[in-house]
């Protein structure tokens, strides 16, 4: 009994401690509420949060981004509101870090952009006496820095003076020597009141240009040496704490062993932007100037070439050097922050150390605070499988991965948490990442690829061991939540993470800043995991350099892989451009295509169609693949060429049709960047992928635009053979119908050269029409094709406006001569289509033909020096014919009126019906309305049949309307067939004479046939001065419409008329 009392008292109190920790664990759960709730504002699109730890400007700027937001603004209204009511309820201090939204990004801009032309002195190897004279004096000194560029000969090993100061005093008291150590390294040391400081500092001996600054302050003795900008050396102390002499003499490329003479350790090199100051600068001030920022504020020397006085030897020479703050506006001293509030509460900003730590403000979008918090209290409750898994093997009880304001401390750390990130990942992929851990996850990456780039130590094999480690990690844990089985999760914490396009930034930001490490003896480096292959390569750059290229992995037996490439004329641009070293990193990502959702359209203007598809939308629709150029360790943006294949399958009755583009993250820094084709063009479409060129270097992709396809491929061979044989039918016709206009001889007049025109135009165009397809195997044929095609339909056009204008003029009266009538429409009819051909020509002549056939490019605004003036003359020619057909209408009204009231009803039905149809069916073909059609073939395919069909016969029309039932050409065929029966009759063989009978009344006519030695016959041919009269008589008896010919010779003996009838042959 006492024993079950005992175990009753044991669980009674474990029970009352176990209640007692979870209200324990739930009262500090709403205190922590409570206190975040405290730092957080919120207005109707924004949510504020104040991050309760100072931090530098540059790691608060990191924690708001790990956030998935950004540093706070004050440039709108209710950014200001929002910081205002958030610090008022706070009553935090002030000063805070703010973001300046004006300032440039760190993205690489173009060569051009970045360079800029120095005055620099040469000093050959060829002699050992040359140096360079500041021409000014010093005064006394209590600190110094001075900053230069110096281009190390790389065939010198011995020890060099890069300058010397000398007082008249002492001659050792400032100066910088360098030398070349067993490793090939320039290693550098101080003189300070003649103590030699040791050799640390260095730089590689790669005969590029790098700057060096040397600092000293003689209060606390501090002195320090900076390579490019990072601090290499520093001290404090020295045998005497005294001020640097005045009145001494500055020395360029030797020492001093005496004062201003005596030289023994000359440099040889190039040297240039020297410039001294009286002040000791700052970490931050060299930084800026290490990237061409100028420095003006107590400075005692800046560099001019007239204030040097040089030995003969030393040249002077022009040289380029990497600038990138020449264009960039890079700040110099300090950062942006908020320090109070105006009377009117508009705020009051100032600059401050980027160095001091300081309270921040993150701002994001309010309906992605809400999620965010939802995940993040979802954590609180209960840790997931994967977040178990990995307490488990960091032998940790609490989240791992939650993140601190302070970061990951160093490369060591970071790759062990990615590490035991990577093996929770592989043991837990049956159950899978909730939305929690996919956050988590996004956050840990975002946080190590800002591990990089803290200060740190020079590169070493061991750095290099532990970032190589540290990449082949981070590269496992991305591959691992980019892969297409977590798609839908993406989905799920869209509002929170911009998108699977955070992580590419994470590993391109991550890769950039470890090169220093990675490259140590090594030019080669490549890390490959199922989703994700990332290639380093590096070289040195000289003459005729080979050109780089990339591929991803192979994904079928001779298959296209995806491939980039930088040309190798680019590569030596870089080298003329006075680039030594090159390094590129290139990274392919096969399935982030499926993780942007597909019923989700690309927000993007369609490419203009000839109407045979309608635009269904924008996806993604291959691999991504990037490129980022480095030179001598600095960004640089080149042209690239690329090609991919189509990873998305076309569905039944739909088609794709790609375009280059490139994800621009600042197009839309909210939403993490955006999907752009500037400086992106098609260079040829393939069967499976598509070869692009860009003129810069980022992430780029393939966006297939979406549309349902009007026509099967049975209906598209139907439609052209039925435009080849159609078009074979029309140009025979325009050729019958111009050959009767010129052959019949109708009288000209303005109407018949109007048509000739016509005709001849038009059957030049469907002529090249027929042939574009054989030319489209030329290139440069094609592209002539392409130009005659657009100026002979345009004149075919042109020519149908002047007939709509001809038939205006004969129902409106214009006063106005044919002549001068006649000249405009020559001008109208082929002067106007030649300035539309050659202007389109001069504006795109590079976008000017489609890429698979002959004609214009409907992807552009090319295809509307076609399209808007068909549509003009079309308007025009509508206007005509309906004012033709209302003055026909009007006519038949008149003669309607004159008929009897008995039969005037059915005739005017008649006539209407009459007049309206008449002048439509004779005006159709020459005015071209016919093509109106076109403007709906896009509806349906039985419409494109019925365009092809009547446009490809309007020659054929032409020749039934205008030639075959013309009233003009049939009288004028009649006219001929009659001129030429009546001249065959002079052809007949065998004359008839017909004399008086003696027998017969006088009435009678008598036949006598004619014999050789006759007198008719010889009279026939009888001299010349003989009378000699014709008859014709037209004779009834004959067929219809014969003639019979009479000649009328008077006889001198009986004067007796003969007669004498030719009979036509074969009458």
């Amino acid at each position: 009994m006492t024993g079950l009392l005992h175990i009753g008292l044991i669980l009674f109190s474990f029970v009352i401690f176990w209640l007692q920790a979870n209200a324990a664990k739930r009262l500090l759960k709403r205190r922590h509420k409570k206190e975040k709730s405290r730092l957080v504002h919120m207005t109707s699109h924004w949510a504020f949060q104040l991050a309760n730890n100072s931090l530098t400007f540059s790691r608060a700027d990191r924690f708001c981004r790990g956030q998935f937001s950004s540093l706070a603004t004050l440039e709108q209204s209710e950014d200001q509101e929002g910081v205002f009511e958030l610090l008022w309820h706070t009553k935090h201090n002030l000063p805070i870090w703010v973001r300046d939204p004006s300032k440039a990004g760190s993205s690489a801009v173009p060569l051009s952009k970045q360079y800029a032309q120095f005055s620099a002195l040469n000093f050959p190897k060829e002699s050992c006496e040359g140096f360079a004279r500041l021409n000014m004096s010093f005064p006394t000194m209590s600190s110094v820095s001075v900053c230069v560029r110096v281009q190390w000969n790389a065939e010198w090993t011995e020890v060099s003076t890069i300058f010397s100061y000398a007082a008249p005093i002492f001659t050792n008291e400032f100066q910088l020597r360098g030398q070349v150590d067993v490793q090939g390294r320039i290693l550098l040391a101080l003189i300070i009141h003649g103590k030699h400081l040791p050799y640390k500092a260095s730089f590689p001996n790669d005969g590029a240009w790098h700057h060096i600054c040397v600092t000293w302050l003689r209060i606390s003795g501090h002195w320090a040496i900076y390579v490019d900008g990072d601090r290499k050396d520093m001290g404090s102390g020295t045998d005497s704490p005294r001020n640097i002499y005045g009145d001494g003499i500055f020395i360029l490329g030797q020492d001093q062993d005496s004062f201003g003479g005596n030289f023994t350790e000359p440099f040889f090199g190039n040297i240039t932007d020297l410039n001294v100051w009286n002040i000791s600068l700052e970490t931050r001030h060299v930084q800026a100037l290490n990237a061409c920022s100028p420095m003006t504020p107590e400075v005692l020397f800046s560099w001019n070439l007239a204030d040097l006085s040089n030995h003969p030897t030393v040249k002077e020479v022009q040289v380029l050097l990497y600038c990138p703050a020449v264009n960039q506006q890079m700040e110099l001293h300090d950062c942006r922050t908020l320090r109070g509030w105006s009377s009117q509460q508009l705020p009051l900003l100032s600059w401050t150390d980027c160095s001091d730590p300081l309270l921040f403000i993150c701002r994001s979008r309010r309906e992605r605070y809400l999620k965010m918090k939802q995940i993040t209290d979802s954590q609180l409750s209960g840790p997931t499988d994967f977040m178990n898994h990995l307490m488990k093997l960091s032998n940790k009880t609490q989240a791992v991965l939650v993140q601190q304001p302070s970061g990951l401390s160093s490369l060591a750390e970071a790759s062990a948490l990615l590490d035991i990130s990577a093996q929770a990942l592989e043991d837990t992929q049956l159950e899978g990442l909730e939305q929690a851990d996919m956050v988590s996850i996004i956050q840990l990456l975002s946080l190590a690829a800002d591990v990089p780039a803290q200060p740190g130590t020079e590169a070493t094999n061991y750095s290099r061991d532990v970032a190589q480690e540290l990449s082949r990690h981070f590269i496992s844990v991305a591959d691992r939540i980019i892969g297409e089985d977590n798609a839908l999760k993406w989905q799920a914490i869209k509002e929170v993470v911009n998108g699977p396009m955070d992580v590419v930034k994470s590993i391109d930001r991550m890769v950039t800043c470890l090169i220093p490490r990675l490259m140590v003896e090594t030019d080669h480096l490549i890390i490959h995991r199922p989703n994700i292959k990332v290639e380093v390569q590096q070289q040195m750059l000289q003459e005729g350099s080979r050109g780089f290229s990339f591929c991803g992995p192979e994904t079928e037996k001779n298959s296209k892989l995806d491939c980039i490439s930088v040309p190798r004329q680019k590569i030596q641009t870089l080298h003329d451009n006075g680039f030594v070293k090159l390094t590129l990193v290139n990274t392919w990502y096969g399935s982030l295509w499926p993780l942007f959702n597909l019923e989700e359209n690309i927000t993007m203007v369609p490419t203009v169609t000839d109407g045979s598809q309608r635009y269904l939308g924008t996806v993604l629709g291959s691999s991504v693949i990037s490129t980022t150029v480095m030179g001598d360790n600095q960004p640089v943006s080149t042209a690239v060429r690329f090609q991919l294949q189509h990873r998305v399958q076309n569905p039944t009755g739909t088609v794709y049709d790609p375009v280059c583009a490139f994800w621009d993250f600042d197009l839309t820094p909210e939403a993490g960047g955006w999907w752009n084709t500037k400086g992106c063009d098609v260079v040829s479409k393939q069967i499976g992928y598509t070869v692009c060129s860009c003129n810069h270097t980022t992430n780029f992709a393939l966006l297939l635009q979406v549309y349902e396809a009007q026509r099967s491929p049975e209906n598209e061979k139907a439609l052209q053979v039925l435009t080849f044989v159609s078009c074979g039918v029309s140009l025979c016709g325009l050729l019958f119908t111009f050959i009767l206009f010129i052959a019949v001889g109708i009288p000209k007049s303005d109407r018949t050269t109007v048509h000739k025109n016509l005709i001849v135009a038009l059957g030049i165009a469907e002529l090249l029409l027929m042939c574009s397809d054989w030319a489209s195997a030329n290139e440069a044929a094609c592209f002539v094709v392409t130009a005659l095609l657009h100026l002979f339909f345009m004149a075919s056009f042109s020519w149908m406006l002047v007939e709509g204008l001809l038939l205006w003029s004969k129902v409106v009266t214009v006063n106005i001569s044919e002549d001068r009538r006649m000249t405009l429409y020559y001008i109208i009819g082929w002067g106007l289509p030649v300035l539309i051909v050659g202007i389109t020509l001069t504006v795109s002549v590079d976008k000017y033909k489609a890429d698979d056939h002959c004609w214009l490019n409907v992807k552009n605004d090319t295809i509307w020096a076609f399209v808007g003036p068909v549509v003009f003359v079309l308007a025009v020619n509508t206007v005509v014919l309906c004012r033709v057909v209302m003055v026909t209408v009007s006519s038949a009204r008149r003669r309607a009126k004159m008929l009897s009231p008995s039969s005037a009803s059915k005739l005017q039905i008649f006539d209407l019906t009459w007049a309206v149809t008449r002048p439509v069916l004779i005006l159709l073909p020459v005015l071209g309305l016919t093509w109106l059609c076109g403007l709906l073939v896009h509806l349906s395919v039985v419409l494109a049949y019925i365009f092809i069909t009547l446009n490809a016969l309007q020659g054929l029309y032409i020749f039934l309307v205008y030639a075959l039932y013309n009233s003009e050409v049939r009288n004028a065929i009649k006219r001929i067939k009659e001129k030429r029966k009546a001249l065959s009759f002079t052809n007949c063989s065998q004359p008839t004479s017909f004399l008086p009978s003696q027998r017969a009344p006088m009435t009678s006519w008598g036949r006598i046939p004619p014999t050789p030695s006759s007198p008719e016959t010889s009279e026939t041919s009888g001299p010349a001065s003989s009378t000699n009269t014709s008859l014709v008589i037209k004779n009834e008896s004959f067929r219809k419409e014969s003639f019979v010919s009479f000649s009328l010779k008077p006889v001198s003996e009986n004067q007796v008329v003969r007669l004498t009838g030719f009979k036509p042959s074969g009458c």
